[in-house]
């Protein structure tokens, strides 16, 4: 894990910038009203928590779902940059690599110069890591890609001096309650946990653990656990490739979320 003395009791975070996808945006986390919550909201309402006056602190979630990393960088960069906020979550390039024919090394640099530009203009940049595929039918196939741009993350963070968000090595999703239905996004105690390990990567007293192994599940036949697996590639995964391969976003969302920093 990486160090966690990036905001210690004498470095305080007074503001915090989110960039990415629809894991950043924080898809399958509802909040009330229907309005989308998130890791990333959740790792803000942890960086707040820890000033005097918690109504100062300043947050936008730029995050829209669907985004490559080239729409990222030439979308939110720019204003991430502008806003300059002590703290910049960067999540993206994984909507690329689960792309057939994609080059995780091609992405990797192009990813590495969004952090190149990114980085003496604001405080912090957080980057993060793939989720480990190898329970996910279909997307297990891919986990070879994703742990070669895995390893190109973390050497970028290293000559960058970025924090790492390591998704690959939280192993409690792996758990399926982690998921929503989709097995595509996270569901909100999947987003708490993340949140919780961005926390802890950031040198945040964190109210839980988010290791804490989940409650046993009763035991499930293989002819049910391949029922499901069938209607979950029918309904979600097969109508989820045939857009990616016609290059289409999950729908063009702009997402309704802060769109500039302001207290929470």
């Amino acid at each position: 894990m990486a160090d966690h003395s990036t905001f210690s009791e004498r470095a305080v975070c007074g503001s915090y910038a989110a960039i990415g996808d629809s894991f950043t945006e924080g898809v399958g986390d509802p909040g009330p009203g229907g309005a989308l919550v998130g890791w990333a909201d959740r790792l803000a309402v942890l960086l707040a928590d820890r000033l005097p006056e918690p109504e100062s602190f300043r947050y936008a979630n730029l995050a829209v779902r669907g985004r490559l990393l080239d729409q990222v960088v030439a979308e939110q960069l720019p204003r991430a940059r502008e806003l300059a906020p002590d703290l910049v979550t960067f999540c993206a390039g994984g909507n690329d690599i689960i792309r057939p024919g994609s080059d995780p090394d091609d992405v990797a640099e192009r990813f590495e110069r969004a952090v190149a530009a990114l980085a003496p203009a604001v405080g912090t940049v957080l980057v993060t890591t793939g989720f480990d595929t190898r329970g996910v039918p279909v997307l297990r196939h891919l986990r070879g890609k994703i742990a070669t741009y895995n390893g190109h993350v973390r050497a970028i963070a290293d000559r960058y001096g970025c924090p790492v968000l390591d998704l690959w090595s939280l192993r409690t999703v792996q758990d399926r309650r982690a998921w929503d239905l989709d097995r595509l996004h996270l569901s909100p105690e999947g987003h708490t946990r993340v949140a919780l390990r961005a926390g802890q990567v950031l040198g945040l007293p964190v109210p839980a653990d988010p290791d804490q192994p989940w409650p046993p599940l009763p035991p499930r036949g293989t002819l049910e656990v391949r029922r499901d697996d069938i209607n979950w590639a029918r309904e979600y995964l097969v109508p989820w490739i045939g857009r990616r391969l016609r290059g289409q976003s999950s729908g063009d969302h702009v997402s309704a979320k802060r769109p500039d920093l302001l207290p929470l």
